[in-house]
């Protein structure tokens, strides 16, 4: 990978431009140069190859944008290995998308039945949380296809291999974080969140659950060309950095409003930078992220997936930390690379809600169409679409719809005959669930389409 290049330090050039041209910098303030060149918060990187506003050089402009954005800078408690702060600004395009995920991930709109009906509520919550675990592995080098993944945490079997074992305990680990959310952090929590993640992966098993130690050089390189990327602070000063990382995790630092999806996503650059384990940090700081975003309120955090996001192009994701340590500590550009990323799988969930609720709809237009069904089976397996697992029994059934005892059985009975029903028996009494997959039977992807069937 590329490293980007250094900027320009910005007081030498307006130091160096006062020597050769008297007021020139004066004047040139004039010109309102703001925090976004050409409509972005760019690095000096991508900056030096646009054309500068009136007769300016790139360092001269660059001087004035970064005048511009030194004005709104904000200090945070993460101190980098030279004990200089980090620090971030807040642009016009930080207040509009975390405006926008304020409305979107926070309960404030209304959201889906699949996401606030329990049955439906569950399942798709199982289905993000593999989502999250696979990518989030495969981001870490993982080679577990997808598939195999999704197959291995639903069927509940041992993993096969490394890739598998990283899989299943970025998934148990996922789950961890959602038991954690009302507690606060601790450097306690995030040692266990990180045994639970590494577990039976590492060649050294005792890294798991523990600290790097002084011995154990570890720096962060880009698998692609062996590119080194980032060396974090000395071994000694990780629990004084993880006790500070947990006050501002449960919100007792700084002395001003830092807003909580900014907080959330320093948090993920804070514990990543100091990188405080032999192996996990990137899973670790990852689930740290979603452990902030819950606890302030962000319930459908739940249901998105940001390293499926993340994985997509992982050299974007390596460049936001770059830029910020190659440009005076600033955190804005990774605060502004994942809020793109928490968008975009705000938008991919409401995407797949979308796609449910029309198969749903046309699952129901199918049946209503049917003369398989009559009014009563139509009346149950709407239900049932809307609440998977849902039990029912003849008698529930009888006493839903005023018939007897034999029209309730016999249709149940049929509906289980044809596959979309479980039926199973306790004692004398026969009890009829609704399978996860209920859409899929009724439509011809799941096995048995629509047809009478023999009891």
């Amino acid at each position: 990978m590329k490293i980007p290049s250094c900027p320009p330090d910005y007081l030498k050039v307006i130091q160096d431009w006062g020597r050769l041209d008297p007021g020139g910098f004066q004047k040139s303030i004039a010109l309102g140069i703001g925090t976004l060149p050409g409509g972005k918060y760019r690095h000096w990187d991508n900056l030096v190859h646009l054309q500068p506003p009136e007769d300016l050089t790139h360092e001269r402009w660059w001087a004035l944008t970064k005048v511009a954005r030194s004005a709104g800078m904000r200090r945070i408690p993460l101190l980098d290995k030279k004990a200089r702060p980090f620090q971030f600004a807040i642009p016009d395009p930080v207040l509009e998308m975390t405006h926008a995920i304020d409305s979107n991930a926070s309960g404030r709109i209304e959201i889906s039945e699949e996401v606030t009906t329990p049955g439906t509520r569950d399942r798709y919550l199982v289905s993000s949380l593999i989502e999250e675990a696979i990518t989030s592995s495969q981001l870490e080098g993982a080679a577990t296809t997808t598939q195999v993944a999704k197959d291995m945490l639903r069927s509940g079997r041992r993993p096969k291999d490394k890739g598998e074992r990283m899989i299943l305990n970025n998934y148990r680990g996922m789950k961890l974080i959602c038991e954690l959310k009302e507690k606060p952090f601790t450097p306690q929590r995030i040692i266990q969140l990180q045994k639970q993640l590494t577990a039976g992966t590492l060649s050294d098993e005792s890294a798991a659950g523990r600290l790097r130690r002084d011995d154990e050089k570890i720096v962060v390189w880009d698998q692609r060309d062996q590119t080194l990327i980032h060396e974090p602070p000395g071994a000694r000063q990780l629990p004084k950095r993880l006790e500070a990382l947990c006050a501002f995790a449960n919100q007792n630092t700084p002395d001003f409003f830092i807003h909580p999806v900014m907080r959330a996503i320093i948090l993920h650059f804070w514990l990543a930078y100091d990188h405080p384990f032999v192996d996990g940090n990137g899973r670790t700081a990852r689930a740290v992220f979603y452990w902030s975003m819950l606890s302030q309120g962000y319930w459908l955090s739940e249901f998105f997936s940001i390293s499926s996001i993340l994985k997509r192009a992982p050299a974007k994701y390596m460049r936001s930390f770059l830029y910020t340590e190659t440009d005076d500590n600033d955190v804005t550009y990774f605060i502004l690379y994942n809020l793109k990323v928490i968008a975009r799988a705000i938008d991919a969930l409401h995407l797949y809600l979308e796609a449910k609720t029309e198969e749903a709809r046309r699952t129901m237009a199918l049946i209503r169409k049917s003369s398989d069904f009559n009014h009563r089976q139509i009346a149950l397996l709407s239900h049932a679409l809307r609440h998977p697992g849902a039990e029912y029994t003849i008698q529930s059934h009888r006493n839903s719809h005023n018939v007897v005892y034999e029209t309730a059985r016999s249709d149940l009975f049929d509906l289980a005959g044809r596959r979309f029903l479980e039926k199973r028996k306790l004692k004398n009494a026969y009890y009829f669930a609704a399978p996860d997959d209920l859409a899929g039977r009724l439509t011809g992807k799941s096995p048995r389409r629509f047809g009478k069937s023999r009891r």
